[in-house]
């Protein structure tokens, strides 16, 4: 009996091991909610498609569309009846739904912002999209990987005593004492209040010298953890995952303001292919201000999506249009950065407007 246990379990390891690469499940839909069963379109398309995702998820980032939560329906019934529901409830309640078809122990993150950046399911060679409105949504989906080490954390305002931080709460969160740090993803809510202005630079300061990628945006709405654990007149903050492991290998860029044609974005991604990360089991990220996108670029569409892919056609990307952008150029593999951010008193090296971050991450070979 216990041999044929370790047998089996041998066998097990053996194959979870061939499948420690991300997945990823995305949709574009005309409906928030299926008239017919009153299902999200997000939620509704993991049901469907789960089965056929060979990957058993430890860590789940999923992204959805702000007018996910807000569209109405043509049915009167059910028009009425999500009226009367806010939109914080509207997100726990798709969060509630898409979350329970994940393992218990599976750590979950999801926001919501005005736009989204997907790659079409099936593989990294589709075209990826800017969606810039309307309704869309993807869900990554993160096995366990031998050798990486990924931890959400949520730092409020509530965090803060003296203005100083819970160092024990960042200490669990991977972003303090911890040399394997390689990637953070910082995502910011309420973030327009005054008084966030300390908060954020407080929290970012840090990683203006270190040698670690943190990318992100700005929200407009945190969809899990609970959204309904927050409360919106008084807190502000950042949810988001803390990646370590000396197998993780990242790299970043900014395009600014001048980068305003498709020439100079093409030119900005081959600053980033110049990085020689790894492509293989390595993906792409993009955050973008809600003012770039089509119209900044003289109506031209998927302008800097399209820029990436040719010059990465086989990684996958993903993000979002937000109120802001979080990131700089940086090369993390082993001790070279591209450009360090500097060591400004101010910390504001890492926040910007009317820009997009784009950013490589290589979780590692795959065995």
């Amino acid at each position: 009996y216990f041999r044929v246990c370790r047998l089996w379990r041998d066998c097990a390891r053996r194959v979870i091991r061939t499948h420690q690469k991300l997945s990823w499940i995305s949709t574009r839909g005309h409906s928030y909610i299926d008239e017919d069963d009153g299902h999200h379109f997000l939620a509704k398309k993991m049901l469907v498609d789960l089965e056929e995702v060979y990957v058993l998820p430890e860590t789940v980032l999923y992204m959805a569309g702000t007018d996910t939560f807000s569209a109405q329906s043509s049915s009167r019934r059910k028009k009425e009846r999500r009226d009367a529901l806010s939109k914080r409830s509207k997100a726990a309640e798709m969060a509630a739904k898409l979350e329970k078809l994940l393992p218990l122990e599976c750590k979950t993150l999801g926001v919501s912002s005005p736009g989204i950046v997907y790659t079409p399911m099936g593989c990294g060679t589709q075209r990826p999209l800017e969606v810039e409105d309307g309704i869309a949504g993807f869900v990554l989906l993160l096995p366990k990987i031998e050798g990486v080490t990924v931890k959400r954390f949520h730092l409020s305002n509530k965090d803060l005593n003296n203005n100083v931080f819970d160092q024990k709460k960042l200490q669990e969160a991977g972003l303090q004492d911890n040399p394997d740090l390689r990637v953070v993803f910082l995502f910011g809510y309420n973030t327009f209040k005054p008084a966030a202005a300390d908060f954020i630079q407080r929290l970012t300061k840090p990683f203006n010298v270190n040698n670690t990628i943190v990318i992100g945006g700005h929200v407009d709405q945190v969809v899990s953890p609970s959204s309904e654990s927050i409360d919106v007149q008084y807190m502000y903050g950042f949810v988001g995952l803390s990646l370590s492991g000396r197998s993780i290998q990242a790299a970043s860029i900014l395009l600014d303001e001048d980068v305003e044609t498709p020439k100079s974005a093409e030119a900005a991604m081959q600053r980033l292919k110049a990085a020689n990360i790894p492509e293989v089991n390595t993906v792409g990220f993009m955050f973008a201000c809600i003012g770039r996108g089509q119209n900044y670029y003289s109506n031209k569409e998927n302008v800097e999506a399209d820029a990436f892919r040719k010059q990465f056609p086989g990684i996958p990307l993903f993000g979002f249009f937000g109120n802001g952008e979080i990131g700089c150029d940086r090369i993390v593999t082993e001790n070279f950065s591209l450009r360090e951010c500097g060591n400004s008193l101010d910390g504001d090296e890492l926040l910007h407007g009317y820009t997009t971050v784009i950013a490589l991450v290589h979780l590692g070979p795959v065995k």
